[in-house]
């Protein structure tokens, strides 16, 4: 019976998706934007959660400014200026969210840009 149990388990395991690194980074923005919208939504009494929120963010805008630093990227280098200016104005902006109150709708809109071109949609009309 439990061999059983443990065969049908490790079948179980290999019929869950396999993400691809694009489906993995569009996850992340996705979950982080999320929780940056809701935090907002609270007002002050979600200050606490938006700072983890923005921290978030800035962590996951920390990875990308490193990957495409790194020498060996695939992507082209124009893209991969664009993603660092990105990521150093999420940092700056992030501070101006949580020093001076501004608006985390510049950052939404970023995230949902970056997941637009993980996804393969291509900029707003």
């Amino acid at each position: 019976m439990i061999s059983q149990t443990q065969a049908k388990s490790a079948y179980a395991r290999g019929a869950m998706p396999i993400r691809t690194d694009r489906g993995t980074e569009y996850e992340l923005f996705a979950r982080i934007t999320h929780k940056m919208r809701a935090a907002a939504a609270r007002g002050q009494a979600g200050f606490a959660a938006l700072a983890e929120a923005l921290h978030n963010n800035r962590q996951l805008w920390t990875m990308l400014a490193a990957d495409v630093a790194d020498g060996d990227n695939a992507l082209s280098k124009d893209l991969r200026a664009r993603i660092f200016y990105l990521a150093e104005f999420t940092h700056d902006y992030s501070g101006k969210v949580l020093s001076k109150g501004a608006s985390i709708a510049p950052l939404v809109e970023i995230n949902a840009a970056m997941m637009r071109g993980l996804r393969g949609t291509g900029p707003k009309t």
